[in-house]
């Protein structure tokens, strides 16, 4: 088996040696270098030619954000971001998914870790799986992403589906968002390309941990028509507001006498996610009258898959999956997918037009 060659990138030599000894007791896995700054890792990006990078985000004469710039303009390498959990290190950790990051890990206790072998099962995933994510797909996912609010005459000219879609048009909706790896960038995507005065409520899960969730909601707000923001609990939802569950928290939908609202739990983790897309999709499909409008994205793992079904047995749902062309790591749509619950399979760029042709009645 050909092993993945790794750099390892950061400014503190306690660090990496943890970090690279994590990765060298794993046999799937060889380092090829290691960098002690920015500007060292972009020059041994060159040198070594790695498959993955683990990047450190805080580092002297170049930063994280700024190497990995440098790096995706020239020869793009998935690299996965080490972050502290500052609200400046969680809005650095947004920057770097906004300039081509694959994915993050949290740094348990800040900057020099003693403890970083909480996650250790966390950066051989992640390591892992970014060395799969092909290089022009990179290239076109750390390319500038553009904003189009879509325009839709007409509902009925969506395909051939009228009849299914009849009953479903004459309720009031309801939008559900799962994805994982590569999610903050297809977020922005989706979320920036929906108009301000969608006619429904946007129900999001990310799988991120606590203190990062309010950083990707504030970056989706500033960019967006439509209002973003981190979900309270008990706070009743609104059209054309989107909510994206609190790392560390399950996301739930309740009734409250003709209105719905949030409801936060700190339930345990389902398939070693919280806040799970299954178990919103699984509350979710309690609500009785709603039209539910399903979205999987990309991401590693199958989360969502089961809470579709559930969905799919308990009302009216529409379905979209996000491609396999544009998934970073088709592994969440891919499950869905073959559950054959799926009603369309679309590409990231489309699907804020496919959510906007279900809303119109």
């Amino acid at each position: 088996m050909e092993k993945v060659k790794v750099l390892v990138v950061d400014d503190s030599a306690f660090m990496r040696k943890l970090i690279t000894s994590f990765l060298e007791e794993d046999q799937r896995f060889e380092i090829v270098g290691i960098a002690r700054n920015g500007q060292d890792a972009v020059q041994k990006a060159k040198l070594v030619s790695p498959d993955v990078i683990t990047m450190d985000v805080e580092m002297p004469i170049l930063n994280g954000i700024e190497a990995l710039q440098e790096i995706m303009k020239s020869n793009p390498i998935p690299v996965v971001m080490l972050s502290s959990t500052t609200k400046e290190g969680a809005e650095n950790t947004m920057l770097a998914f906004q300039y081509g990051a694959v994915d993050f890990i949290t740094k348990p206790s800040g900057a020099i870790s003693l403890d970083l072998h909480k996650v250790k099962d966390d950066i051989l995933e992640k390591v892992y799986y970014a060395s799969k994510v092909k290089q022009e797909k990179l290239r076109r996912y750390s390319e500038p992403l553009k904003t189009s609010i879509p325009y839709v005459e007409n509902c009925s000219k969506i395909d051939n589906k009228e009849k299914v879609l009849r009953k479903f048009e004459s309720k009031k909706k309801l939008v559900c968002i799962g994805t994982s790896t590569g999610g903050p960038r297809a977020l922005q995507q989706v979320i920036t390309n929906l108009p301000k005065d969608i006619d429904a409520p946007i129900l999001i899960v990310q799988h991120m941990p606590p203190g990062f969730t309010k950083s990707l909601a504030s970056r989706l707000d500033s960019l967006s028509l439509l209002e973003v923001k981190e979900a309270e609990d008990g706070e009743i939802i609104q059209n054309g507001v989107a909510y994206i569950a609190p790392g560390g928290f399950h996301l739930k939908v309740r009734k409250v006498g003709a209105s719905l609202a949030v409801q936060l739990e700190q339930t345990p983790p389902k398939n070693g996610h919280r806040p799970s897309v299954d178990v919103m999709f699984e509350s979710i499909s309690k609500i009785p009258d709603y039209g539910k409008i399903a979205v999987i994205m990309t991401g590693m793992g199958s989360d969502g898959t089961e809470g579709l079904k559930t969905m799919k047995s308990s009302g009216d749902v529409q379905c979209i999956a996000e491609s396999e062309d544009t998934s970073i790591v088709f592994g969440m749509p891919k499950s869905a997918i073959a559950s054959q619950m799926v009603d369309y399979v679309t590409n990231l760029d489309e699907i804020s037009t496919q959510i906007t042709k279900l809303l119109l009645k």
